[in-house]
């Protein structure tokens, strides 16, 4: 039997629409280009006769039949006439690979010449290799610079291995199990210094400090925190007491796979034992040069101070020697006299004190909700009595003013004592204006003014006097600071002014030109609600408040004469008055079934309970129960650093018997009517 295949005369013979389609058919791209004579010379050029779809997938030209090469691409004509023009004289095929500059792909070719040759037909086929010559080209780039990579690589390896292993940080890596991954030199050895073992890379950290249960477990719970995924920064004592313990900064990260998983930490370390404690001595070293500081401006002042006080308390014995005498001599027509000086020199000896508890910031104030505007009648007669007639004194009042969460009675006293500088800074007279407004602080603004960003009351004092110079304005509000002579000022007023508004949560602003004037801004915060209508002012000795019928009011203080003089004006307007000295004593009362309207307490009590504890204490036996606090010393701790309770109330001594009786009068009409 023949197996041979047949010949190839014996196959049959595919006519013209049978290659079409073939052709067609095919991936690879196919043309048929027929060489004419062009300007350039004989076969100098070449037009597209025939072309399958395939054609332009690979070249990426669509529509080629029909178009010259000249026109196509002229840069590259000549290259392709050269090469193709060689198979029609030949009759040689070719194959090659040659990227197309126009469309950007490489192409792998394959030509040849089809008969007769005076029909000048050169037959192309080819495909586009531009993936795989990408491939080759990065392959052949990855090949070139893969021993240079590599090379860099662990040079970089070994230098990063060298800075950790030789730096003085302490470096420490670990799994999730406590596991030493890696641990540099310096860190071993500080281990083994503090500890007395050294690790090594696959030690356990807890297993080598088994030994010291203390330890392991400091250790434990900061490692457990970085294992845990969290990241900080971390100051802490380690080692064992008996060889050395030392403060270390320690700065854990978390260790992640390629995959971004955590597969353990790693933590850098130093030793700042030694920075802590130079900064602890700094620290004291700062602190003794305020301390000497202070007491050189105390020493300043002390001058200063010893003359207002003599004067004052020359003023009230005074006084007191004068009725003393006047009532032997049975000469009462002259005591009211004596009587309204001394009180007077009381009164200016209490603003003084006040100025320095100010200053300090540790007088305790009694804040409400409070409309400026409605101080500024009574404030404006003061004030122009105080600064004399050749000073006009004006106020502007700004529509709509915000209530502000303040003690009015310390800022009548703060403006008052800006209105006295006013005054000082104009010998030959001048104007003072007090002007109230709204202010709303941006980001921006409240940054620039020390304040955080919200709504503020603003009361402004200005004058037209000579100004401040620019190099004495930044000290205005320092303690003991003054331009003024010895005994001529304390230097306590603007300071007691920046005191108070810090401490009220809000600040103070001073601007200045010479011989144009000053302005001093107060900024309070706003209060988000109504403000209370002041009626305290209203109740004096000769309007008798009413009282109640057994309404009782337990005073307790462990000086014998505030005691009396409490229980006695409170008598005198029909109160039943019990009394304790001190804080234990006070506190038996409450526990009695004695009725009790009104707790007042001196703050500072001998005995172990202060009076907030008898507050507190009093509070819980009887609930709702009002408090009237009265002291001579701004226990500021105490009485939560100036802010006391609803339904609590500061008295400050001294204090003049009609505030006394006033303030009393009020707290127990707002418990029997507490709407």
């Amino acid at each position: 039997m023949n197996t041979l295949p047949p010949s190839a005369k014996d196959l049959p013979e595919l006519d013209a629409e049978e290659y079409r389609v073939l052709f067609d058919a095919m991936d690879e791209g196919y043309c048929v280009i027929e060489f004419f004579d062009g300007p350039h010379g004989p076969d100098s050029d070449y037009i597209h006769i025939a072309a399958n779809d395939a054609y332009a997938e690979n070249a990426g030209i669509p529509d080629v039949v029909g178009q010259k090469l000249r026109e196509m691409v002229p840069d590259e004509a000549d290259a392709w006439v050269a090469r193709y023009g060689e198979v029609l004289r030949t009759g040689k095929p070719i194959r090659f690979i040659q990227e197309l500059v126009a469309t950007g792909r490489w192409l792998e070719l394959s030509a040849f010449r089809i008969e007769p040759p005076e029909r000048k037909h050169v037959a192309v086929l080819f495909r586009d290799i531009t993936d795989r010559r990408i491939a080759e080209q990065s392959l052949r780039e990855l090949n070139e610079t893969l021993e240079q990579r590599v090379e860099k690589a662990l040079a970089e390896r070994a230098l990063l291995a060298d800075i950790v292993e030789g730096t003085n940080a302490f470096v420490q890596i670990a799994d999730k199990d406590f596991n030493f991954l890696a641990i540099n030199g310096a860190s071993a050895r500080e281990f083994e210094r503090i500890y007395g073992v050294r690790p090594v890379v696959g030690d356990n950290m807890l297993d080598l400090l088994k030994g010291r249960p203390e330890h392991r477990a400091a250790v434990e719970a900061i490692w457990r925190r970085a294992l845990e995924g969290e990241e900080f920064v971390e100051i802490q004592q380690f080692g064992d007491e008996t060889r050395d313990r030392r403060f270390y900064e320690m700065r854990f990260s978390a260790l992640r796979n390629q995959a971004g998983e955590q597969i353990g930490a790693y933590q850098f370390v130093y030793d700042v034992t030694d920075r802590l404690n130079e900064q602890a001595r700094l620290a004291a070293a700062e602190e003794a040069l305020r301390q000497a500081q202070k007491m050189e401006a105390v020493g300043q002042l002390t001058g200063g101070l010893a003359h207002d006080f003599n004067n004052l308390l020359a003023g009230i014995s005074g006084a007191f020697d004068m009725i003393s005498t006047r009532l032997k001599q049975g000469r009462a027509e002259d005591v009211e006299r004596y009587l309204s000086a001394g009180s007077g020199a009381a009164r200016r000896a209490a603003a003084l004190t006040h100025r320095l508890l100010a200053f300090a910031r540790r007088q305790t104030l009694t804040p409400r909700p409070v409309v400026v505007n409605g101080l500024l009648p009574d404030l404006m007669e003061l004030v122009r009595r105080t600064v004399g007639p050749a000073i006009a004194v004006e106020t502007v009042a700004a529509s709509g003013l915000w209530p502000a969460m303040v003690d009015a009675n310390q800022l009548e006293n703060a403006l008052l004592n800006l209105c006295i500088n006013a005054r000082d800074a104009m010998p030959d007279g001048g104007r003072i204006t007090i002007e109230t407004g709204n202010k709303w602080l941006d980001e921006r603004a409240g940054a620039e003014h020390g304040l955080d960003p919200g709504q503020y009351v603003t009361i402004c004092v200005s004058d037209t006097g000579e100004g401040i110079p620019k190099d004495v304005l930044p000290r205005v509000f320092d303690p003991f600071f003054t331009t003024k002579p010895i005994g001529e000022g304390t230097g306590l007023g603007l300071s007691m002014v920046y005191g108070f508004a810090r401490q009220s949560n809000g600040h103070v602003r001073i601007y200045s030109e010479i011989g144009q004037g000053t302005m001093v801004c107060i900024y309070m915060p706003r209060h988000l609600g109504d403000a209370e209508a002041d009626d305290a002012g209203s109740h004096t000795l000769s309007a008798t408040p009413a009282v109640a019928e057994g309404e009782t009011v337990l005073v307790v203080d462990d000086e014998p004469v505030i005691r009396m003089l409490v229980v006695d004006a409170l008598a005198e307007i029909g109160l039943t008055c019990l009394e304790a000295e001190d804080g234990r004593e006070g506190l038996a009362i409450l526990q009695s079934d004695q009725r009790i309207d009104l707790l007042i307490t001196d703050v500072g009590l001998p005995g172990g309970l202060n009076g907030r504890q008898v507050a507190d204490a009093a509070r819980s036996l009887r609930d709702g129960l009002k408090v009237l606090f009265i002291t001579g010393y701004a226990e500021n701790a105490v009485l939560n650093h100036g802010h006391i309770e609803p339904g609590m109330e500061v008295l400050t001594k001294p204090f003049a018997v009609s505030d006394l009786t006033a303030r009393v009068d009020r707290l127990l009409r707002e418990r029997r009517d507490p709407s």
